[in-house]
């Protein structure tokens, strides 16, 4: 059996489960991928009467052989024990005729802290004596569960990047006051797409590490980095057992899943749950205005050629899905030379066209549409209104275009991933559901708790009273240079 992780650009390439996390990206510029599900396998009925976190020792022994149990348990003990508000980490709830799987309960209140929070965990035993630097773009959520996930550790430092202007007050406030001593933090004048592509650049910048030597290395926390995607497998059987556990369903049932997404990590990670045995019917992949990934579904054109739009749902205003290149490299048989080709393509000339076979093999899967910023209002107005249960905006993305993909197949039950609390946005939430609404953020908080009864997350009602310590802001092309500025003051400090 091959343990070993390959690259999505070069089959050649094969390294530890330890290697890839602690280096996040291979050096041709592709993900890095675990080439053989054949030989892997979940018994779902094993599932039952386990907890999250047996769940997740489950996932992680299958997919980081050269963990050892032992290691792997203290990962997940760790990240899992204490900074989340609910003992199931990933709640379902039922709403109507689907299921919510509720992804906001983590010290963030995003769903990026289910990976953020283990991630740290899975980097401390993969640097050996290594300092490392983690890189990370973010279009919201992810800046601040990494923060929050890798702050005060050592021998690892993190800096974070994000689209100035371009994320909520909430989010903003939070990546901005965030403590710790190996913390860094910086706004660039342009978009997340900007700020992923300089970090993957300066993440495959051969110049760079020769400067920086031998005394630090750099990584990503982004979900890019394989040990970001894999602990996001876990809620999906966790979700599954879950309804299993309610007589919602019986095991070996089919599900969908409907999936807000912006980079393609959420969902891909249920299609690597998929090939681990969960019976899933459909990905429902949902969009925001920026559809690039729905005109790919059916026409199989990828083309990033477009306008960018400011949506009301930040954190998916993304025109390059990363993940995307891993299913790619999964769907065409682990062909890296087709793959390699057409991200080529896409970055010379801002787009690609796959084959009709490989287009169709993805559509086996994968259902995909989008919303408008005006349905996102609605589709929060009518689940409140109807069913008492106040949604994000990017949840309720993926509520419009699973009411869509009903309209189309409705024999299988429907669970919904939340990816955020509802008090992240305030903004739009208000304008869906309040008659008047204030010019202050934290009023409307107050406003729309006072309204539902939605309680507020601790860390989002204290952020407004915590000092502001990183104030940066900077040009996209200057990263490279903020960056060694950083890890050279991070080596001078610590030294």
């Amino acid at each position: 059996m091959n343990n070993l992780y390959t690259s999505t650009r070069n089959d050649q390439v094969k390294i530890s489960a330890k290697e890839a996390i602690r280096r996040g990206f291979s050096d041709d510029g592709g993900l890095y991928v675990f080439p053989n599900f054949n030989d892997l396998s979940i018994n779902i009925e094993e599932l039952t009467n386990k907890n999250y976190q047996d769940i997740a020792k489950l996932v992680l022994r299958q997919l980081l052989p050269d963990f050892s149990d032992q290691e792997i348990s203290n990962c997940v003990n760790d990240a899992y024990s204490s900074s989340f508000d609910t003992d199931e980490i990933t709640p379902v709830t039922k709403v109507d005729n689907f299921h919510v799987l509720e992804l906001f309960h983590g010290p963030t209140s995003a769903f990026k802290d289910v990976g953020l929070q283990l991630l740290p965990q899975l980097m401390k035993h993969s640097i050996a004596d290594k300092r490392v630097m983690i890189l990370t773009a973010t279009s919201g959520d992810t800046g601040k569960a990494a923060l929050e996930g890798f702050k005060n550790s050592d021998k690892i430092a993190i800096t974070v990047f994000y689209p100035h202007n371009g994320v909520s007050k909430v989010q903003q406030l939070q990546m901005a006051s965030t403590n710790g001593n190996n913390t860094e933090v910086a706004a660039i004048e342009g978009n997340f797409d900007d700020a992923q592509s300089n970090v993957k650049k300066i993440l495959n910048d051969a110049s760079l590490k020769k400067e920086l030597g031998d005394k630090i290395s750099l990584s990503s926390a982004n979900s890019i980095n394989i040990g970001r995607l894999i602990p996001q497998i876990v809620y999906y059987f966790y979700s599954y057992k879950k309804l299993v556990e309610n007589k919602q369903i019986h095991n070996g049932d089919k599900v969908n899943f409907s999936v807000p997404t912006g980079n393609f990590g959420d969902v891909l990670a249920g299609y690597l749950a998929k090939q681990l045995g969960l019976p899933v019917n459909k990905f429902i992949v949902a969009s925001n205005e920026n559809n690039v990934l729905t005109d790919f579904f059916n026409s199989g054109i990828y083309d990033r050629n477009r306008p960018f739009f400011k949506t009301v749902a930040p954190s998916m205003d993304i025109q390059i899905s990363s993940n995307f290149e891993r299913l790619l490299y999964y769907k065409s048989n682990g062909d890296t030379e087709y793959v390699k080709k057409l991200m080529n393509q896409l970055e010379k000339n801002g787009k690609y066209q796959v084959s009709d076979q490989l287009l169709k093999n993805i559509q086996d899967d994968f259902y995909c549409g989008y919303s408008t910023d005006d349905e996102i209002k609605e589709s929060i107005k009518e689940v409140y209104s109807d069913y008492k249960y106040l949604m994000d905006p990017h949840t309720a993305v993926g509520y419009k275009v699973m009411r869509d993909y009903q309209k189309i197949d409705d024999s299988c039950p429907t669970i919904l991933l939340s990816t955020a609390s509802p008090y992240k946005f305030v903004n739009v939430v208000a304008d869906a559901i309040l008659e008047n609404n204030s010019d202050d953020d934290l009023q409307l908080m107050k406003d729309i708790q006072k309204n539902t009864g939605v309680p507020i997350p601790q860390n989002l009602a204290r952020v407004w009273d915590l000092p502001i310590l990183h104030k940066d802001v900077i040009k996209k092309d200057d990263m490279r240079e903020y960056v060694k500025m950083k890890v050279e003051a991070d080596l001078y400090d610590k030294n």
